[in-house]
């Protein structure tokens, strides 16, 4: 019997060439886990400094910005409201309290911006739907982030469809509307990309699956019903996790957080390969998971957040996952963590931030850096963004030490996590997008 020692090759860019430091595949980089490569970024801005272009975003949308060949590609949504007979008929079969956004149709759009002028270079629609299922009011019709790879842009909107953008042609090539699920709070996850499979999850109130589907054609490839053991409550059932691929044991794994339980799949078919439980009650999880140090690192989401690492061993042929710990205090149900060598950053939603000893769990600080926050931090270029819902981005020094560089306001949120090139930060507010930085 061996303990893996089990970093992990992540699959840059979930099997794409490697990327330059002006490109930004995917949710979080290149590889998934909130780094990135960009050099001489700003540490101080406002709208009146050190801001090379600001470019309002038509529509709504909380999508994260990609970048490839020049060109930034993020999603939007124009919606066209519901009459209020027509809302109260449809949210007649709503069974949560939550305060919802519901619409008689939407445009759900691909906008190219230039990232040298900021100009706007193309707006296409990828889809249109026609009564979608409604949204709470903090979510958007446009939020899971979409992933570019050779000139395609792969769009997913959950149960509204997905659909695939030749960004040279401005061709939509492939849409599907096959997965469908009740969302319940509108969508959430964003898809991944592994060799010649879109994967993405599919965890609702109604149903929940993990689904593939081939990017040349749109059609299936594969679906896996999830198999543990959740909460007999529908509404404890949903998640709108992002799934990350890595390689262990020499065998490529897409592990997928969903409600109560974290599951490894294999990315080729879909088989379930093993599952863990979180122990306690977890659901509608957002954060994404990130790795090192042997260990998985993941927030469990609504109800009582926390923190877990959890370790993998082999045996033989087969993986034996445990929590080698758990950390219960202000820990996000939204924003995602991020690991600096052994030390693992998060902020809560109402803006705690904490820094763990990522190999033991121990707390070295929490500090409060007010406001709301939903939007995932960054580390590149020495040091780690927080951007917030209240329009400040908060830079901090890595360290076993809290260490405050600067406090950064722009006149709107964020829920968009930040994206980085050399020299510049991209970051998309709830009205514009912006390019920071001194060139």
């Amino acid at each position: 019997m061996k303990t893996t020692a089990f970093f992990l090759t992540i699959v840059i860019g979930f099997s794409l060439p490697a990327r330059a430091a002006e490109s930004w595949p995917q949710w979080r980089g290149a590889d998934g886990l909130g780094h990135a490569a960009a050099t001489d970024l700003p540490q101080r801005w406002s709208e009146a400094d050190n801001v090379t272009w600001k470019t309002h975003i038509p529509g709504r949308g909380w999508s994260s910005p990609v970048i490839e060949n020049g060109r930034i590609w993020l999603t939007t949504a124009v919606d066209k409201a519901a009459s209020a007979e027509d809302k109260k008929q449809r949210l007649k079969a709503n069974t949560g309290s939550q305060p919802l956004v519901v619409s008689e149709f939407v445009s759900l759009r691909a906008i190219c911006v230039d990232l040298r002028s900021g100009k706007i270079l193309h707006n296409v629609e990828v889809l249109g739907e026609k009564d979608p299922q409604w949204i709470h009011t903090l979510n958007s019709y446009a939020s899971p982030t979409p992933v570019i790879e050779d000139d395609k842009l792969y769009c997913h909107f959950g149960a509204y469809g997905t659909g695939c953008l030749d960004t040279k042609s401005l061709k939509v090539l492939w849409t599907n509307h096959d997965e469908q699920i009740m969302h319940e709070n509108g969508p959430g996850s964003s898809p991944i990309l592994w060799g010649d499979h879109l994967i993405f999850h599919c965890d609702g109130s109604d149903k929940q699956y993990i689904a593939a589907l081939n990017k040349n054609t749109g059609k299936a490839a594969w679906n896996t019903k999830r198999s543990g053991k959740m909460n007999a409550n529908p509404q404890l059932q949903k998640s709108y996790g992002t799934p990350l691929v890595t390689t262990i044991d020499g065998r490529p794994q897409v592990l997928s957080p969903a409600a109560d339980w974290l599951y490894s799949y294999d990315p080729k078919t879909g088989k379930e390969l093993w599952k863990i439980a979180y122990g306690r009650l977890g659901f509608s999880n957002v954060p994404r998971p990130v790795l090192g140090n042997g260990m998985i690192y993941l927030s469990t989401g609504y109800m009582k957040a926390e923190m877990l690492a959890i370790k993998l061993t082999s045996r033989g042929d087969s993986i034996d996952p445990q929590i080698a710990w758990r950390f219960g205090k202000q820990v996000p149900t939204i924003s995602s963590p991020v690991l600096v060598g052994n030390h693992l950053y998060f902020v809560s939603d109402k803006g705690i931030a904490t820094c763990l000893d990522a190999t033991t769990g121990g707390l070295l600080w929490a500090e409060r850096l007010g406001g709301n926050f939903a939007s995932s931090p960054m580390f590149a270029d020495g040091k780690l963004f927080f951007p917030s819902r209240t329009g400040d981005t908060f830079v901090i020094k890595p360290g076993a030490e809290f260490q405050l560089m600067a406090t950064n306001t722009l006149e709107s949120g964020f829920m968009a996590s930040p994206a980085a090139i050399d020299g510049a930060l991209i970051l998309r507010s709830e009205k514009a997008i912006y390019r920071i930085g001194t060139n």
